[in-house]
């Protein structure tokens, strides 16, 4: 299995986790021309895709998939919230829409996918379990805390995409104001460098191989404060450790690390 990652936080958010002739996208959150030639780069032509997964509806994971459906119509999979607000908020989106269940599993292009819930600031999120070959992959950004049900998921996957959004001490006493560091702060927010620290460790402790930080905020984060805070936490493992760029591309290769 193979992750590409095209864009990843505030500005948008999309990746293309591949393998064995298939592929899926994980939100469409950068323009579709934009998908289209970073897809391409990749060697994957978008009617070639499987699939979009759709985590939730804000604009950073969603705003580039009115123009991607209408001139490529992909099955788009997203929990039941979500799609409904995708079905009034995107003309035409319907004949794409496949609504799914969460903790329910189910295939797309013979990857079996699980979504779980995760608590962020919208009526529906979710992250994404994906099985195939042997190999687990898991996915969950735009999270406030850690719940067991998220631990429970992202445990076991050989690599995983966790959140590091904030610098705390950046965050508060940055700009932004008080009503904004109250959200991204919250049990519905963003996980702050710590948080994410603390779950790499718990991750790596069973066994995940590779661990990628994803949705860096530009004001309240710097790739060396989220990679020292990490690092820190991982002394003495094995995993790799990578940082989501927020615009260009990230590869890498997922392998199944529990044999």
């Amino acid at each position: 299995m193979h992750l590409t990652i095209f864009a990843s936080g505030s500005t948008g958010n999309c990746a293309l986790l591949s393998g064995g002739g298939r592929r899926v996208l994980i939100d469409a959150g950068i323009s579709a021309r934009r998908i289209c030639v970073a897809l391409s780069a990749a060697g994957c032509p978008p009617e070639e895709l499987d699939g979009v997964l759709i985590t939730h509806e804000h604009a950073d994971h969603v705003s580039g998939l009115a123009t991607l459906c209408k001139h490529h119509p992909l099955p788009v999979y997203a929990p039941g919230t979500v799609a409904n607000h995708l079905r009034w908020s995107i003309p035409g989106v319907e004949v794409c829409l496949r609504e799914i269940l969460p903790e329910k599993a189910f295939a797309v292009g013979g990857m079996v996918v699980t979504a779980f819930p995760t608590p962020h600031d919208t009526p529906q999120s979710v992250g994404y379990r994906v099985e195939a070959d042997g190999v687990v992959f898991a996915f969950a950004t735009d999270t406030g805390c850690v719940t067991d049900t998220m631990r429970a998921y992202l445990t076991g996957a050989d690599t995983a995409v966790i959140e590091a959004n904030h610098d705390e001490d950046m965050l508060r006493y940055g700009p932004y104001p008080a009503v904004l560091k109250r959200r991204i702060l919250s049990a519905r927010g963003h996980l702050s460098n710590a948080e994410c620290a603390a779950l790499a460790a718990y991750l790596a402790e069973r066994g995940t191989d590779g661990i990628v930080l994803g949705h860096l905020s530009k004001q309240n984060n710097t790739p060396e404060k989220a990679l020292q805070t990490v690092e820190a936490a991982l002394a003495g493992t094995k995993t790799h450790l990578y940082i989501a760029p927020e615009t260009g591309r990230l590869d890498v290769a997922i392998e199944s690390c529990f044999v």
